[in-house]
C-alpha cells in the first residue's frame, strides 16, 4: 500500500463519525491535531488521545520456541477522536466516518484555530500546547459569562490570573480585586523574569490602587484606607457585619431595638452610640454583642471618611482590597458588605460595568457543609444576575471542593492547573460539562504553568503554556530554608581579625530601624487581641 507524500498514518480498523485508529509511519505524540478527509471531501480535525506499540514476533508464545528466527514486526497504532469540520464558518461533526485505507496528515495552523474557536478572541493569554499559536480569548464573553481559575497549590493559578487581568486592564475593563494575601499589589511594577522573546510580550505595570480595611501601619503596601460609611447604620446593615454563628435570636433582637431607640432621638448616629445604646439595655445577652459591635469599632472600618464606591470601578484601572491582617471570620463581612454595595450601586447605573474578582474563593463562597462565610449569598447573587447589570465574576482557588458549585457552574470559562486530590476532582467532574475520565488523568499531569482551558467558545478542552506575566508576580513563596554559601577565604580572615582585635559584631541591615515599626505595627493587633505581655 503506498503511503501519501507528507501523511503521518494511514487510517485502518472500523471507524466511525467521532473516531478512528491509524498506523502511525512518522513520529506523531499524544495530544498532536491532525486531519483525514471527511466524508470525503471536508477536512475533519482530530486529536491523537492515545498511542499503543506492539510487535507480534514477541509473543509469549514464540518466546519459548528457541529455534525461532525472529523477525521484528513493530507496529504502532494511534487512536483519534474527531473534534469537528469546519465549513462556511461554522463548525459540524462528520455524518460518515472516515474511510480505512484513507491518509492521515498533521493538522496546519490555519484549520486548528478555526475549528477549536480560537481565532475570534482578543485576550492573549499563552501559546497552544506544542504548538506556536496563540490562544486568545474573547474578552466580552470572559467578563459577562463569568471565569474561574481551579488548581492546587504551587500550580501557578494566581500567576494565571493576574495574566487574564492584565489583558482586560488593557481593554479599559473596570476591576475590583479581593486580595486576603497582598498578592496584586506588584501589578504596578513591571516584570522582570520570563521568556519575552519567545511569547512576544514587554513588561509594563499597570494601574492600581490598593486599600487597606485595617490600620495603614499594617499594610506597607497599601495606597489608602479602606472605609464604609458609618452613619446612621440599619440594624440589618449592622447585622451582616457581625457573625451569625455567634449571634444569638435575643442579641439580634437587642441590636434592633438599639437602633429603634437611637432613630427616635436623633437624625444622626454612629456606631459608637449604637454601642452606648445596647450597653444601656438590662439584657443578659448584651456583652457578647457589645464585644462584636467595638471589634469593628476598633477595626477603623467606619472611622474617617468613606471610600465612595464609584471609585472602586473605574475603566482600566485595578483597585485591590488588600485583607493582610484582617481576621478571616471579619473578611468575609467586610466583603459582604462591599460587594453588597457595589452591585447595588451597578444595579442603578451610579458605577461602570467592570469585573469582581474573588481570591482563595472557598473561604467567601464555601461548598454546603464545609463551612459558612457572611458573604455567600451576595457571591451567589453576582454568579446568577450579575451579567444582566454588567457586573462579571472571577473566582480563583487552590481547593474545587471548597467552593460553592452553584456559582462554578456559573463560569462559562474555567482555567484549570493542576488537580491531584481526589476530592477537588471529583468537584470538577460534578461542575464542569464533558469532563471524562482521560481529562481528569491529563490534569492530574498539568506541569507547572500550562492550563487546561474549558470554554463553551471553544469546542473542546485545550492545554495552554501561559504567557509570561507583564507586570511583577506578588506570590512568591517565601524562602524559610536559606542554605548558605562557604565564605570565602579573605572574609573568613577578616572576621578572625575582627575578633582577634575585640571587634563587636556587626549587627544586621535594618536591625534598629526593625524596633520602633515593630511597635507601630502592632497597633491593630494589640485593638484585636489586646496587648501582648512581654
Amino acid at each position: 500500500m503506498s503511503i501519501a507524500k507528507g501523511a503521518v498514518g494511514t487510517i485502518v480498523g472500523e471507524t466511525n463519525p467521532l473516531a478512528f485508529k491509524f498506523i502511525i509511519n512518522k513520529e506523531v505524540g499524544r495530544g498532536t491535531y491532525i486531519k483525514a478527509k471527511a466524508d470525503g471531501r471536508e477536512w475533519a480535525l482530530a486529536q491523537v488521545e492515545d498511542i499503543k506499540r506492539s510487535n507480534s514476533a514477541y509473543s509469549a508464545n514464540q518466546l519459548n520456541d528457541a529455534a525461532r528466527n525472529y523477525d521484528s514486526r513493530e507496529m504502532m497504532i494511534a487512536e483519534a477522536r474527531v473534534i469537528g469540520v469546519t465549513s462556511n464558518g461554522k463548525l459540524h461533526l462528520p455524518t460518515s466516518p472516515a474511510r480505512p485505507g484513507d491518509p492521515v496528515f498533521i493538522a496546519d495552523e490555519k484549520l486548528i484555530k478555526a475549528t477549536l474557536g480560537l481565532a475570534k478572541g482578543d485576550m492573549y493569554i499563552g501559546m497552544l500546547r506544542g504548538y506556536d499559536i496563540r490562544v486568545e480569548l474573547d474578552a466580552n464573553t470572559l467578563v459577562q459569562k463569568h471565569c474561574s481559575v481551579l488548581a492546587k497549590t504551587g500550580s501557578g493559578k494566581s500567576y494565571t490570573a493576574a495574566v487574564i487581568l492584565e489583558e482586560l486592564l488593557e481593554r479599559k475593563v473596570a476591576l475590583l480585586i479581593i486580595d486576603p494575601h497582598g498578592e496584586y499589589a506588584s501589578m504596578k511594577e513591571s516584570n522582570k523574569v520570563g521568556d519575552f522573546s519567545k511569547y512576544k510580550v514587554k513588561p509594563r505595570g499597570y494601574d492600581a490602587t490598593i486599600y487597606t480595611p485595617g490600620e495603614m501601619a499594617m499594610n506597607p503596601r497599601a495606597d489608602r484606607p479602606f472605609r464604609f460609611n458609618g452613619l446612621n447604620m440599619s440594624a440589618r446593615e449592622v447585622v451582616k457585619m457581625i457573625p451569625h454563628e455567634s449571634s444569638s435570636s435575643g442579641q439580634l433582637g437587642l441590636l434592633y431595638e438599639a437602633v429603634s431607640a437611637l432613630r427616635a432621638e436623633t437624625d444622626a448616629y454612629t456606631l459608637e452610640d449604637i454601642i452606648e445604646q445596647v450597653v444601656r439595655s438590662n439584657s443578659k445577652v448584651k456583652w457578647n454583642l457589645v464585644g462584636q459591635l467595638e471589634s469593628l469599632l476598633e477595626l477603623g472600618l467606619f472611622s474617617g471618611a468613606e471610600t465612595p464606591v464609584e471609585e472602586l470601578l473605574r475603566p482600566g484601572r485595578a483597585a485591590v482590597i488588600d485583607m493582610t491582617g484582617i481576621l478571616p471570620e471579619l473578611q468575609a463581612m467586610i466583603v459582604s458588605r462591599l460587594l453588597t454595595d457595589v452591585f447595588e450601586a451597578r444595579k442603578r447605573r451610579l458605577v461602570s460595568p467592570g469585573m469582581v474578582v474573588v481570591e482563595e474563593a472557598h473561604n467567601y463562597i464555601p461548598e454546603r457543609g464545609t463551612g459558612n462565610a457572611a458573604s455567600t449569598s451576595i457571591v451567589r447573587t453576582i454568579a446568577a444576575e450579575g451579567r444582566k447589570f454588567g457586573l462579571g465574576l472571577m473566582i480563583i482557588s487552590q481547593r474545587p471542593a471548597r467552593v460553592d458549585k452553584n456559582v462554578i457552574s456559573q463560569c462559562n470559562t474555567q482555567i484549570i492547573m493542576r488537580v491531584t486530590n481526589p476530592n477537588d476532582l471529583k468537584a470538577l467532574s460534578k461542575g464542569l460539562e464533558g469532563m471524562t475520565g482521560e481529562l481528569e488523568e491529563e490534569i492530574k499531569r498539568l506541569p507547572a504553568g500550562v492550563a487546561m482551558l474549558v470554554s463553551n467558545e471553544i469546542e473542546r478542552p485545550i492545554t495552554v503554556d501561559i504567557r509570561p506575566r507583564k507586570s511583577r508576580h506578588g506570590g512568591v513563596s517565601t524562602q524559610i530554608v536559606i542554605k548558605e554559601k562557604p565564605a570565602a577565604a579573605g572574609t573568613r580572615a577578616s572576621r578572625v581579625t575582627e575578633k582577634r582585635a575585640g571587634a563587636p559584631p556587626a549587627s544586621p541591615a535594618g536591625a534598629k530601624a526593625s524596633r520602633p515599626g515593630e511597635k507601630k505595627a502592632s497597633g491593630l493587633l494589640k485593638k484585636v487581641f489586646g496587648a501582648r505581655k512581654i
